[in-house]
């Protein structure tokens, strides 16, 4: 079966199926379930579920979800001229590796399918009754699992195969949305130096999976100094901006005052400074710039200014509460991805992850009590919902138990402090329990990605082995 899995890949390789591009790709499954005289459904969303009966001593057992998605990132070098809307991957053998020419590889999440199509195409694997689930446009929201009417679905149990590391089983994963809130701007008549003020220089990242790490929000540090300064300084905002994705730790805002304080610039250079040396261990590359720009007549009106202020002192930022049941998980967290000054209103686009609906629910109240006592608007969009831990499920005991007996060792167990489409489906099926595991794989979402040969070709045997030992 390994070579079939290896011969699917390439075959779902050569199809085009970039996020937003998946007709080819549901096409090409459909074409697959026909060539099979399997059962399917295809809704209108390019999502494609294939039944497929129990075989040899599974045939009578309950069901069991297979998952993947068909969608995939699209990168490529400055030197390529690979047309993705054309033709998929060009695949190289690099070792032990499958990798691309130039461009992403797609193995997140086509490997996924390869495998199984690969099962779904046997006749001498022992399986329980398999109902083949393949999503789209996970890489853009998980929109087609988020779409999916997954009443055709008689299973509890789901394995998901989105996870890139092959000696670990992700049991849980945080839900989120984006929360933002809108300050209405107010200009009022003052005049003064203008000053224009930019940090640049730290690292940034991803809110979910780095958040841990200690990095500074360029966009919290302009709160921080804004907020030193309003005893200190009569000053008047006149724009800001730091950020343009939610979901990653901004490493960057500038923003323009005005002020009458002839030492203003000697004064911020030095905070700046104190600043500079206190986060220096966790940002060493952090810079900042001042620049005067001469004399403005109109500015943010001083209530507008102590609003603004208020927002960016008082908003929580960072982790807010670790897990107590998974050891060294982010449970809880908010990231002031965006902050901008629009034509109308100020907009502060906060992300919010947490791996319990509650805690989202109370983050999103707590966040609208902040916003309502400077009257800002507020709006909740893009939400998915978080896949909560179930402990000690007989899915996860019987893939452990498969993985010990391959490989002599336990796997991790692991939750991730970002979104799976496991917490779709466990807020669709009532009482389901999954894990999401796969073969190793690095640099995904990038031209380095690549695919290990020798891991795929462990991990197909070991699904094998949890199929034909499930309950």
């Amino acid at each position: 079966m390994k070579n079939k899995v290896f011969e699917n890949f390439r075959n779902i390789t050569k199809v085009p199926r970039g996020s937003g591009n998946t007709v080819k790709i549901a096409d090409y499954c459909v074409d697959f379930a026909n060539r099979n005289n399997l059962k399917y459904l295809r809704d209108e969303n390019d999502n494609v579920i294939i039944f497929k009966d129990g075989a040899l001593s599974g045939k009578n057992k309950e069901p069991i979800i297979l998952q993947g998605h068909t969608d995939m990132v699209c990168q490529k070098t400055a030197d390529s001229n690979h047309n993705f809307t054309k033709e998929g991957p060009h695949i190289v053998v690099d070792g032990d590796y499958l990798k691309a020419d130039k461009t992403t590889l797609g193995a997140d999440n086509g490997i996924a399918l390869a495998l199984i199509m690969a099962i779904l195409e046997s006749d001498d694997i022992s399986h329980p009754p398999i109902e083949a689930v393949f999503t789209s446009d996970e890489e853009i929201g998980m929109l087609g699992a988020s779409a999916l009417d997954m009443s055709s679905l008689k299973s509890k149990r789901m394995i998901n195969l989105d996870s890139e590391e092959d000696d670990t089983v992700t049991v849980s994963c945080a839900g989120g949305s984006d929360f933002l809130v809108k300050l209405p701007i107010e200009f009022d008549a003052y005049s003064g130096k203008t000053y224009n003020i930019s940090f640049k220089g730290l690292k940034g990242g991803h809110s979910g999976v780095e958040i841990d790490k200690g990095r500074v929000n360029a966009n919290v540090l302009a709160g921080r100094f804004l907020n030193h300064f309003a005893p200190l300084v009569d000053y008047r905002l006149c724009e800001i901006n730091g950020g343009d994705k939610s979901n990653a730790i901004t490493l960057e805002c500038s923003f323009k005052l005005i002020t009458n304080d002839k030492n203003f610039k000697a004064k911020a250079e030095e905070y700046l400074k104190e600043i500079k040396s206190e986060i220096s261990a966790r940002e060493p590359d952090f810079t900042f710039e001042i620049k005067e720009t001469g004399e403005t007549q109109t500015a943010f009106s001083k209530s507008l200014t102590d609003k603004l202020v208020f927002l960016l002192v008082n908003a929580p930022s960072g982790i807010l509460q670790m897990s107590a049941e998974i050891k060294g998980l982010v449970e809880t967290s908010l990231n002031l991805g965006i902050l901008k000054t629009e034509k109308d209103y100020i907009l502060f686009d906060f992300s919010f992850r947490s791996n319990k609906l509650t805690a989202l629910k109370f983050l999103e109240e707590r966040l609208s009590s902040l916003a309502n006592s400077v009257n800002a608007k507020t709006e909740t969009i893009g939400f998915y919902p978080p896949w909560e831990y179930m402990s000690g499920s007989d899915l996860e005991k019987t893939y452990c138990q498969c993985y010990e007996r391959q490989f002599g060792k336990s796997p991790k167990i692991s939750a991730i402090h970002a979104g799976l489409e496991c917490g779709v489906f466990a807020s669709k099926i009532n009482g389901l329990t999954a894990i999401s595991v796969g073969p190793q794989m690095f640099d995904v979402h990038t031209v380095n990605e690549r695919l290990s040969i020798s891991s795929t070709e462990k991990f197909v045997e070991l699904i094998k082995d949890v199929l034909a030992n499930l309950g």
